[in-house]
């Protein structure tokens, strides 16, 4: 078995970075890497993504709940009506991060992701749209922080004034929402999510050819 691969109580193949934690093996299992075309959850995964800058992403995890609470489900078309008053609310807030710049961020982002929905009919449709041919990965066990398709979508997303949507926070959005299937080989996800992939209709812009 590879370095980058363990054996857990269950005795089921896993990539090394869940470890024992229940809440992260359930994410790991149920979650990263399958193929996600909700507008919602898209824009929850990318909000998600900037929050977790600087911070371990079991961090946010353990207070996604709060964060939906506080984000109003993350439904775009409802946070881009917050206000100032919502912004203070948010960093009030102890069961989320409280930092400002991310909180006026993801407001921010918001109202640019209904207009990227406006021009192309969903989130799923502009965001799949920049889905790499092929494998990511050049060495097994080894997972990269960033490739040329992310610093590609990152640079649309901030030219679109999206904000926090870094090469690294594009490549991560790209992970979890299965754009990419960065589970190791010999992981026992890595064929699920291959199979998912392979089954998957990808969304297509409104108005283009299928």
């Amino acid at each position: 078995m590879g370095e980058h691969l363990t054996t857990g109580l269950d005795g089921v193949v896993r990539c090394w970075w869940p470890g024992d934690r229940a809440d992260y093996l359930a994410y790991h299992d149920q979650e990263w890497g399958l193929p996600v075309v909700d507008d919602v959850r898209l824009f929850e995964k990318a909000c998600l993504e900037g929050f977790q800058a600087g911070l371990s992403w079991l961090t946010i995890l353990r207070k996604r709940e709060n964060f939906r609470a506080a984000f109003a489900g993350f439904d775009p078309t409802l946070v881009a009506q917050f206000n100032d008053r919502d912004v203070e609310r948010c960093l009030a807030d102890a069961g989320i991060v409280r930092h400002r710049g991310k909180v006026e961020s993801t407001i921010n982002n918001a109202a640019r992701a209904l207009e990227v929905i406006t021009e192309f009919g969903s989130l799923a449709a502009y965001l799949w749209g920049f889905e790499p041919d092929g494998s990511t990965r050049t060495n097994e066990g080894h997972i990269p922080t960033t490739t040329p398709a992310a610093t590609t979508l990152s640079r649309d997303l901030k030219r679109r004034g999206w904000t926090f949507v870094g090469p690294t926070t594009a490549y991560a959005l790209m992970q979890a929402m299965g754009m990419v299937n960065d589970h190791l080989e010999g992981c026992a996800l890595h064929a699920v999510v291959e199979g998912e992939r392979a089954d998957l209709i990808r969304p297509v812009a409104a108005g283009s050819p299928r």
